[in-house]
């Protein structure tokens, strides 16, 4: 039983992680008066996320800060939340956040942070 609650919680903090980078794309999008300035935005914005996402806040990232993957964590996530309030998914922005919360409440309490997606045999 525990294994499928930990498996279900880290599918869905990767599932939040790539909806976030869709989110901030279609934010970038929205944003641009221009095709390129669209597909720069579209493009860039999720590229930078993914970057720092890597650098602070993975399960093997590059830094091994603790406030650092937070601040990540925080920037990422708060950015996609808006991302999706601003292009008037109101109701999405919503339960993504609460998603987040509980999502990270439930790894913190399952001691799952830092565990890599691979069982343990």
């Amino acid at each position: 039983m525990f294994e499928a609650w930990r498996w279900a919680n880290l599918t869905l903090a990767f599932a939040l992680e790539l909806g976030a980078l869709a989110a901030i794309g279609l934010w970038g999008w929205n944003a641009g008066n221009s095709t390129l300035l669209r597909l720069v935005l579209a493009i860039g914005l999720p590229i930078v996320a993914a970057i720092l996402w890597g650098v602070y806040a993975a399960p093997k990232s590059t830094f091994d800060d603790p406030w650092m993957a937070i601040a990540t964590k925080v920037l990422v996530f708060g950015a996609a939340a808006a991302a999706l309030w601003f292009v008037d998914w109101r109701a999405g922005a919503v339960v993504f956040v609460i998603l987040v919360i509980a999502n990270l409440a439930a790894i913190k309490a399952g001691d799952l942070q830092g565990v890599v997606a691979a069982p343990q045999l």
